[in-house]
């Protein structure tokens, strides 16, 4: 049977209203992430084509990790590591990848029952290792007394930094040269503190150091003002060297509260499944001085000149990685 004119039109339009149909919607997401944990201080790493997310999370005395394939649905894997000294947060997981290709994590104690990052007594770094980044690490000892929130960084060069909060008559982040994962070479060096208006909004804070290295340029992340307050954010500061001079960007914070975007920081940056860096960080729920915190994801990128951006969110769909 010949179809008229008319009849092929119509035909055309059904073909391309199915084609329409069946093309799958873009993928988005949405912060908070995974609202019902209290996540906070999230780090990441990816491990073939699984994301390992350790977040500072309400059970205390120990670190559970959770998984995802696509940063955004995360699933709870089990208890990794136990400590009964006092509580836990903060943690910090390398992957030893040019090396004994085993797991690191660098975790924040506390003899005490505090949850405030403000009360300065009993707080150390220690290091314990993994053949498995599910775990479970067995702890390998105390690597700084009177510090916080640490992050291993290793350069192109294969050379270690161990950056940290150490609390030398306030919050000073300081670099320690590491001969390998375990063992510290030299002595530290101060090189960020409270000296910027925002940093000092709501208690005199540097903290939560996260380090990023392109096109030779040491990027030094980190969070300002009280972590329990609004005006938590985050910002950064630039360096030839990985133990500086470290000259800060005078459009810090590149995130802060704005909106219904409430204190927004300590964060750690992965590469997504799009091949683009993104944030992985902590906003709070409300404005009120307190610790209630959620997991929240959104992308960093470099423009031109090499300035830092990144854009946070919530409540909206924003296009997935």
């Amino acid at each position: 049977m010949r179809l008229r004119a008319p009849h092929l039109i119509w035909l055309l339009i059904l073909q391309l209203g199915f084609g329409c149909a069946v093309q799958s919607a873009p993928r988005t997401y949405k912060n908070p992430l995974v609202p019902e944990y209290g996540f906070a201080d999230p780090d990441a790493i990816k491990v073939g084509d699984t994301y390992y997310l350790y977040p500072t999370y309400e059970t205390r005395y120990g670190y559970d990790v959770f998984t995802s394939k696509d940063l955004v649905n995360w699933k709870p894997a089990g208890r990794c590591f136990d400590d009964p000294r006092g509580g836990v947060w903060a943690p910090d997981v390398f992957h030893n990848k040019r090396g004994d290709g085993k797991f690191y994590l660098y975790y924040t104690d506390s003899n005490t029952n505090a949850t405030s990052s403000l009360e300065l007594d009993h707080k150390q770094i220690g290091v314990a290792i993994a053949d498995s980044p599910l775990g479970p690490f067995k702890d390998k000892g105390i690597l700084a007394e009177e510090a916080i929130d640490a992050n291993l960084f290793q350069d192109d060069d294969g050379k270690m930094y161990l950056y940290y909060v150490h609390f030398d008559n306030g919050f000073k982040l300081s670099v320690q040269r590491m001969r390998d994962p375990l063992t510290k070479e030299g002595a530290p060096v101060a090189v960020i503190w409270p000296t910027e208006e925002w940093e000092m909004r709501s208690g005199w804070v540097t903290e939560g150091p996260f380090m990023l290295k392109t096109n030779g340029t040491y990027y030094l992340m980190f969070s300002g003002s009280g972590a329990d307050t609004p005006n938590y954010g985050i910002g950064y500061a630039t360096s030839k060297s990985p133990v500086g001079p470290f000259k800060k960007y005078p459009g810090n914070p590149i995130a802060h509260r704005g909106g219904n975007v409430i204190g927004p920081g300590h964060h750690c940056v992965v590469t997504g499944p799009d091949g683009k860096l993104w944030m992985l960080y902590h906003q709070k729920w409300d404005d009120n001085l307190n610790y209630n915190r959620f997991l929240a994801l959104d992308p960093l990128w470099f423009d031109g000149s090499g300035v830092m951006h990144a854009r946070v969110s919530r409540d909206t769909p924003e296009p997935a990685p």
